[in-house]
């Protein structure tokens, strides 16, 4: 968790803890990090994976800084083997806090919140440091804000890598960047660290046995002890060498006088010469003082600093200059954002996503956003005698593969061609758009990436984006989650509403093949995969030009561009969305009654996907085609003396490969034949 940052990156995206977006690169892929940080889109933070001394991160102004940093870590290796692998994240912005957590693997109590100083000079300038000074409580860390961290980030850590084999036990430090859309993490160390620990151990009550936690926590019963903290602040202020973090000179003699009562020297870079105490590290000493109040505490540890003397001795002067400044700004009433919800947020996903609208512009839409609601003239459409047709969909549990991925554009597709291909399946073209994004806190890139789909979506569909409803509701959803809706309306001229009432036997069923899963049954794809032991960042089984996870997003195919020509033509009798239920409880929907049909199984070749799940799930055929699309994602009536003549329609329009798969039948129901025909091509 520690000692690889590629590591603790991937098991942050397993658990949806929340940190900055990130790619990782090994050292022979430096052409493929030089081009994400190129067209990524953001600014940039370079960190060598492994431990590198408290040092081997970079944060670049430029982009042609960030590629000279790339080069100067995977080529150079100026952090050694740490840089072997190299994380690019996001650039975060916000106040920095600590949080240090006893752990015994199934409990969790967390000490309060620390600030570190992390620049060598005074004004946060100058060279990063392993830390020049701390103080807790950082009062930028309200209880809201902690209580957040102990469920979105703590306990999923703890429960986490329990469950995965490796339970912690001892000291979590965990680094936090305070966002506008939350906590984040910035890194975890599994160890107390410096200054923080020395601030923090004058905060522990005096009936506090130190060791008695650290032995309850190993013997995995640490809610038998009890930890207090004391009211109050403590400051730690770093006195380091001359010349640190780069050269110093070691062996100065160093006089320690008599310190006040309530400041404690803690010795780091130190050892001895005889009877004389000298200089042997970076940072030497720390000096560490608490008090009431944080102006006490201050006053306090600087007294001290002054008691204790070396050549070289270098120290801020500013320590806790942020609280300070806080604390002399008068106070402020409690605002929405205090309570979860950014509206600036909100307004700066409206500007973010104005451009994509505009995108969807068609007669009858102007493609702009932002009022109370959406106006469509239909009168623009040169429809004659038009029905409407509505509908509205989401997207299941393929969020969760998009969430544990980080690939959000490709689910906004999705919500957008659940609603109308349902339209389509009446006859009606697509006219407008709307959606609904649900979640606990906005982030901003990720709707953005959402919403770039769902425009993508009505522009392969034909429709207008005409507006949205973005629901932030702190303590709604998990963090990392969201929840999307949509809702499409189309219109169709009232004669050729579908299913037309002439569907009879001998009728034949034309099916256009599916990109993919599709949108359905993700519940039961995703138990396979945890079945077959594989993650979704894994090789795909079927496709080793991708992720596995990527593989499944592939985007639910959008027939209306293929399909409404043949419609307007008057080829078909109706149509089935092939979705949840598959063929079986699909097709029938469309059927007058009295009427059912033949699937032939063995007239298109089971896509590979379906082949992994089947196998690795341990699934019959009978229930694949209850359950998933197997391939076919919309599936056709034609009458028989207009089968050749929709067919060429077909494939003249749109790229979904047409199959003749079956006919309507007297009778009822849908008979599945041949379904051996998945079973003896069946792949390992």
């Amino acid at each position: 968790m520690e000692g690889s940052k590629a590591f603790s990156k991937d098991f942050m995206a397993r658990h949806s803890i929340p940190t900055a977006k990130y790619r990782t690169f090994s050292a022979s892929e430096i052409d493929q990090a030089i081009s994400f940080v190129k067209t990524c889109g953001y600014k940039v933070v370079l960190k060598a994976s492994g431990l590198a001394g408290g040092k081997g991160v970079l944060i670049p102004e430029t982009t042609e800084e960030a590629v000279e940093g790339l080069k100067e870590i995977m080529v150079a290796n100026v952090f050694g083997s740490a840089g072997s692998e190299v994380v690019v994240e996001e650039l975060l912005a916000g106040p920095e806090v600590s949080v240090l957590a006893f752990s015994d693997g199934y409990t969790i109590v967390p000490l309060p919140a620390a600030q570190d100083h992390k620049r060598i000079g005074e004004g946060d300038v100058g060279l990063n440091t392993g830390g020049m000074g701390a103080y807790a409580p950082a009062p930028v860390a309200t209880p809201q804000i902690l209580d957040q961290i102990m469920k979105e980030t703590l306990r999923p850590t703890i429960d986490g890598m329990r469950k995965e084999g490796f339970p912690f036990v001892g000291m979590l430090f965990t680094g936090f960047m305070l966002t506008e859309s939350g906590p984040k993490v910035l890194e975890y160390n599994v160890r107390f660290g410096d200054p923080e620990t020395e601030a923090l151990m004058l905060l522990l009550h005096e009936d506090v046995d130190l060791a008695a936690v650290l032995l309850a926590c190993a013997e995995h019963r640490l809610d038998s002890v009890k930890i207090s903290i004391r009211e109050g602040f403590a400051v730690s202020v770093i006195l380091a060498s001359q010349g640190y973090p780069g050269r110093f000179s070691k062996g100065k003699e160093i006089q320690i006088g008599e310190t006040p009562s309530d400041v404690v020297v803690f010795h780091a870079g130190t050892s001895t010469s005889g009877d004389k105490v000298i200089t042997s590290g970076g940072r030497v000493i720390a000096v560490t003082a608490y008090a009431s109040t944080l102006q006490d505490a201050l006053d306090a540890v600087y007294s001290g600093v002054d008691k204790v003397s070396f050549e070289g001795k270098t120290y801020r002067k500013d320590i806790a200059h942020r609280a300070l400044g806080a604390a002399s700004q008068p106070a402020k009433g409690l605002t929405y954002a205090q309570a979860g919800v950014s509206v600036s947020n909100g307004n700066s996903l409206v500007e973010a996503i104005k451009p994509f609208v505009r995108g969807t512009r068609r007669s009858g839409a102007d493609g702009e956003i932002g009022g109370f609601g959406g106006v469509f003239d239909l009168k623009a459409t040169g429809y004659k005698d038009p029905v409407l047709v509505s509908g509205t969909d989401g997207v299941g549990t393929k969020l969760a593969v998009a969430v544990e991925c980080g690939i959000h554009d490709l689910v906004g597709i999705d919500l957008v061609a659940m609603s109308v291909n349902d339209l389509l399946v009446q006859g009606a073209e697509p006219l407008y758009f709307l959606d609904y994004y649900g979640c606990s806190r906005l982030d901003v890139g990720v709707a953005t990436q959402v919403v770039k789909g769902i425009a993508d979506g009505c522009t392969q569909a034909g429709c207008a984006l005409i507006g949205g409803e973005t629901a932030e509701m702190p303590g709604m959803y998990q963090p990392g989650d969201y929840d999307l809706a949509g809702f499409a309306v189309g219109a169709v001229e009232r004669h050729l509403i579908l299913p037309r009432p002439d569907i009879a036997p001998g009728d034949v069923l034309l099916g256009l093949s599916a990109s993919g899963p599709h949108s359905n049954g993700f519940s039961l794809i995703r138990k396979v995969i945890s079945i077959a032991g594989l993650s979704y960042s894994s090789p795909c089984p079927w496709d080793d030009k991708r992720t596995l996870g990527r593989a499944l997003l592939e985007p639910t195919r959008i027939y209306i561009k293929q399909v409404l020509p043949a419609v307007h033509a008057g080829l078909l009798k109706g149509m089935s969305h092939i979705t949840g239920g598959g063929f079986i409880e699909n097709i029938p929907r469309v059927l007058p009654k009295g009427t059912g049909c033949y699937v032939d199984a063995s007239t298109w070749t089971l896509p590979p996907v379906w082949h992994f799940v089947m196998a690795k799930g341990g699934i019959e055929p009978l229930e694949m085609a209850r359950t998933f699309n197997n391939g076919i994602g919309m599936v056709l009536v034609v009458g028989k003396g207009q089968v050749e003549e929709a067919i060429k329609s077909l494939q003249s329009s749109g790229d979904a490969e047409v199959f003749r798969i079956g006919e309507v039948t007297a009778g009822s129901g849908v008979e599945m034949r041949n379904l051996e025909a998945w079973h003896s091509k069946q792949s390992n």
